[in-house]
């Protein structure tokens, strides 16, 4: 009987742990209006390293550390990637940043999912959005978000880790207006 009472005792304080864990990253996540912070992207295996800034809702404006110059800014509708010598534009909505960049629907997401541990350090939700894997992480000490990493449609993979995270900083809104073509 002492046993039993021990696991359902045990089992109590896990689940009571993890779902603080997940309480205190909503919350702490809810009260985001921007963040600011230094990345580093590893698509397909190709390392690139810059600043972001995120305004929720869905714009975010990042200078990569490139001698081309690359730029890439989304000012809540399209999505622009500039360059010295190339200019992409794309609607907003037929990126995985479009989900990434709404915060109220990645809450409500976190709200109806399981987190996985992925280490000592690290918890992670897992969901698909328009045929695109997405997964956030965020620190199980501090409740930052820390990093994502996408799946699309066409298998590509997408790692973004986030460090010298700041939040809700005064910011120049002119950042997020989209570059014009050369």
């Amino acid at each position: 009987m002492k046993k039993l009472y021990f696991i359902v005792i045990y089992f109590s304080i896990i689940t009571s742990v993890t779902a603080s864990i997940k309480e205190n990253i909503i919350e702490k996540f809810s009260n985001i209006e921007n963040i600011s912070f230094n990345f580093e992207q590893n698509i397909n295996g190709k390392i690139e390293n810059g600043n972001c800034i995120i305004e929720y809702p869905k714009k975010i404006y990042c200078k990569y550390n490139l001698s081309n110059q690359k730029v890439l800014v989304a000012d809540g509708k399209s999505l622009v990637i500039k360059t010295l010598s190339s200019y992409y534009f794309y609607p907003l909505e037929k990126t995985s940043l479009d989900t990434l960049l709404n915060k109220e629907y990645l809450l409500k997401k976190i709200r109806n999912l399981d987190q996985r541990e992925v280490s000592d350090e690290f918890v992670n939700f897992n969901f698909t959005e328009n045929e695109n894997e997405i997964n956030l992480f965020f620190d199980k000490k501090t409740y930052n978000l820390i990093g994502w990493q996408t799946v699309d449609i066409y298998q590509n993979v997408s790692i973004t880790y986030l460090s010298s995270i700041k939040r809700n900083q005064k910011l120049d809104k002119e950042i997020f207006k989209l570059p014009q073509q050369n």
